[in-house]
């Protein structure tokens, strides 16, 4: 391939990205990046802090297979659904309290229909708690070099402090690429087998685009519609990640287009930054992407001990205030009203 023909086809790549960045409007965050070295192909927002959504799952899967390939849990063990997992809202399988699915099964069914029920049952089998497991998970990021992701529980479900950005994300698919190559095909299955029914995949880039290996979708109101993709086209291995787009459609969209800019860019083997080595620093605070749902109060890992300390004043002043009017009452006896809250989880 000639010089200036390499130039035209970097530029057409370039063009290309630069046309879907124009076209996708809002706010996103996007990383590609060489699997087989981890220099960054095309990066926005890469160290930006964003909500995962069901892209936490991909961590849970690397729970799973690790324990796998320690041998503390085989693909046949029966797992047994608790109380905990069958409450868990949609998407899921539906298990209900004391009812049993393979280890396989479930990681099937996280992969294919990202069921939060089996991500919860494989959560509580590893870690007996899903709180405990998902602690597990954020030392296990850390380990890995995802300095700004932390986990609050294993499905993605919204949680203020659970968050992470595109640039963590694409390291943890690669890991997961590279430790665990015995268990890397689940990622590209289609559908499967679940009690004589066919449960068919929802990940539309891993059935349409060329060379897809698969990987894992997302979506809160909070995070908007979030994407990890794998795919390899004439020896070449690249890994994207997509969050913050506004309808399932455009992720998809804007995922093919950087992903075809980026096997052109691979090709023509231009200088980048590394995945690895490119500055983290302060994440910042994820935005609330799309106009749905309840918006949380935002609480940052790194306000986290502010918060608390506005919290202890509080309780100060309340008890300060509390105690002088106790100290101008007479009546110490009179009964206090008690008023029943309840705790609703989305």
């Amino acid at each position: 391939m000639t010089k200036v023909k390499l130039t035209l086809l970097v530029l057409n790549a370039l063009w290309l990205v630069a046309l879907s960045e124009a076209s996708y409007g809002a706010r996103h965050t996007a990383i590609i990046i060489d699997a087989d070295n981890g220099n960054i192909l095309h990066e926005v927002e890469a160290t930006q802090s964003w909500y995962p959504a069901s892209l936490t799952k991909l961590m849970t899967l690397y729970m799973t297979f690790d324990a796998l390939k320690v041998g503390r849990i085989r693909l046949h063990d029966r797992l047994t659904a608790s109380a905990h997992a069958s409450q868990q809202p949609n998407s899921k399988l539906g298990l209900r309290r004391g009812e049993q699915l393979t280890v396989e099964d479930a990681i099937l069914a996280v992969i294919t229909r990202s069921a939060n029920d089996a991500s919860v049952v494989l959560a509580e089998h590893l870690g007996n708690t899903e709180a405990n497991f998902a602690a597990n998970m954020t030392a296990k990021a850390h380990s890995l070099g995802m300095y700004n992701t932390h986990f609050m529980n294993a499905t993605g479900l919204p949680n203020n402090l659970q968050v992470t950005t595109s640039r963590d994300m694409a390291i943890l698919a690669l890991k997961t690429k590279r430790h665990f190559s015995e268990y890397y095909h689940y990622f590209a299955a289609h559908s499967f087998n679940y009690k004589g029914m066919e449960l068919r995949g929802i990940n539309k880039f891993t059935a349409n685009y060329p060379g897809a290996e698969g990987m894992k979708t997302g979506f809160t109101c909070a995070s908007g519609f979030n994407l990890i993709g794998a795919a390899h086209q004439n020896g070449r291995h690249l890994i994207g990640v997509v969050m913050g787009g506004t309808s399932s459609q455009e992720r998809y969209q804007l995922m093919m287009r950087k992903m075809d800019a980026g096997f052109v860019q691979a090709d023509a083997k231009q200088p980048s930054r590394n995945v690895y080595t490119i500055p983290t620093g302060s994440a910042g605070m994820p935005p609330y992407q799309l106009d749905c749902g309840k918006r949380p109060t935002p609480v940052s890992m790194h306000n986290k001990a502010n918060a608390k300390a506005v919290k202890v004043k509080n309780n100060v002043t309340k008890n300060e205030n509390a105690n002088k009017k106790k100290a101008k009452s007479t009546n110490y006896h009179k009964p206090k009203n008690v008023v029943k809250t309840s705790k609703k989880t989305k």
